[in-house]
């Protein structure tokens, strides 16, 4: 079964082929009854200019209109009548620069058009040009999909384009001033959302839902205390909060990001510190901050979002930093990059838990073409990777089913370690493939070098396991 598109289906409901206010009043005037709605729109928009194509085909693009309209919530599917947000496009209906401010501000906050625009500007920051295979490909490291060959995103940008948020030329420049004028935010607050950790967004969403149920959407006078909304995050999203350094790991980073403000509780007898009351700031507001954390959710591991807008030289750099912590995340991000290259489909981040049997893997990746593999990459920035850390990741292959571990390091691959690879490709069909510190300067001078590495990799494989058949 094909996945679902996480982006709108919008063939035939787009702003070069239909006028919104008025597909808008017919939608008002045919409720309820769908056909009359269809063969109104094929008059109206799929007759002139389309004599070339038959009359079942003309119907087919204006029940394309329909399903753009249901997909981009203006129509409810069942009954076919405006829903509370096609009423809202209704009422504005002569007043298009609010009309399509309206339309603009939905895209952003409940139909991934926050993540398409950070998708373009991280594609532009690193250096690359916007195209649909581009941004299937880089949407796709997020989790968000839409269907290959899919207009989704172009047709996104046109309504976006008519609320201001892109350049008619070039077409993918982005408007920043403009999208703060439709979300109250600027994109970089936006960015900085999904740097939070999972509970200061579980946090922040708790915060917020409770703000808009006690004093509306734009609530900055309540004071609430820390351990009830803790307690209201774990319980609706399941995260763990540390009860000792839930300051240090939540409030201060929210505090400080300009979203609460803290007062210090006092100290009873027998009965130790007050929780912290947190007052959520004018900054926080409900309607665009639970939207887009939602957003956020089913997005790459946050902490590898910086790295990811970098170049490959770049990113490089920051292997040699000092902070172990910094070297970590820029060898999993030069990794993911590596894999992109050879057009690999990103699965996951850090994956642990019960599927690994408690062991940890970087990163996952699969392959459709030809015939279908899983790959599981393993970072090491080390001078030498020993045969225990290959031995573990042999293991690990029941768990996740993998047909193929690339080992990527900055240093080299030990003697003990290559034996005993040399063995396992020997006795298994499984792939082991090694991409050194040589290989990746290499690479960083010549990106194509990377399949040099691996053709170098399969042909060394194919001697181990040389066939002598009978002739």
């Amino acid at each position: 079964m094909p996945r679902k598109s996480d982006l709108p289906f919008g063939s035939e409901f787009s702003p070069s082929q239909i006028d919104l206010p008025t597909v808008l009043e017919l939608a008002k005037q045919y409720e309820g009854d769908w056909k009359a709605f269809e063969e109104t729109v094929r008059k109206r928009y799929f007759e002139k200019g389309y004599e070339n194509t038959n009359a079942y085909n003309r119907g087919k693009l204006a029940n394309n209109c329909k399903l753009g309209m249901y997909a981009y919530g203006i129509i409810d599917r069942e009954t076919f009548s405006l829903t509370d947000f096609g009423e809202k496009l209704y009422a504005l209906r002569n007043d298009p620069n609010a009309l399509y401010t309206e339309l603009a501000k939905h895209i952003l906050l409940n139909l991934h058009g926050m993540a398409l625009v950070e998708c373009v500007l991280d594609i532009q920051q690193s250096g690359e040009r916007v195209t649909l295979t581009k941004l299937r490909e880089w949407l796709e490291d997020r989790g968000i999909h839409f269907p290959s060959g899919g207009k989704h995103p172009s047709i996104m940008r046109l309504w976006l384009e008519m609320a201001g948020i892109f350049s008619k030329s070039p077409k993918w420049r982005v408007n920043e001033k403009r999208i703060r004028e439709i979300i109250g935010m600027e994109v970089e607050d936006v960015y900085g959302l999904s740097l939070l950790s999972p509970q200061q967004r579980a946090f922040l969403k708790a915060l917020a839902n409770s703000a808009a149920a006690t004093k509306g959407e734009n609530a900055s006078e309540v004071s609430y205390k820390s351990n009830e909304i803790k307690k209201i995050a774990e319980t609706v999203y399941g995260v763990k909060f540390n009860e000792k350094s839930l300051p240090k790991q939540v409030l201060y980073p929210l505090r400080d990001a300009g979203y609460i403000t803290l007062e210090r509780g006092t100290k009873e007898k027998g009965r130790g510190a007050k929780p912290f009351l947190v007052t959520p700031t004018t900054k926080m507001q409900a309607e665009v901050i639970v939207p887009l954390l939602e957003q956020i959710e089913a997005q790459a591991q946050a902490d590898l979002r910086p790295l990811l807008r970098k170049p490959l030289a770049d990113i490089l750099k920051e292997i040699d930093a000092e902070d172990k912590h910094r070297r970590g995340l820029a060898l999993e991000a030069l990794a993911f990059k590596l894999m992109r290259l050879i057009d690999m489909t990103y699965i996951g981040t850090r994956v642990r838990g019960n599927v690994t049997g408690g062991a940890e893997v970087d990163l996952i990746f699969e392959s459709t073409r030809l015939v279908f593999s899983r790959w599981q990459v393993q970072c090491k920035n080390t001078k030498r990777v020993r045969l225990d850390d290959i031995a573990k990741e042999v293991g690990l292959i029941h768990f996740l089913k993998s047909n193929v571990i690339v080992i990527i390091t900055t240093g080299s691959i030990g003697r003990e370690a290559r034996r005993y690879t040399n063995h396992t490709l020997r006795d298994t069909n499984l792939a082991i493939v090694f991409i050194e510190g040589e290989d990746i300067e290499r690479i960083l001078e010549s990106p194509e070098y990377i399949i040099e590495v691996f053709n170098r990799q399969a042909e060394q494989t194919m001697k181990l396991r040389d066939l002598e058949l009978e002739k």
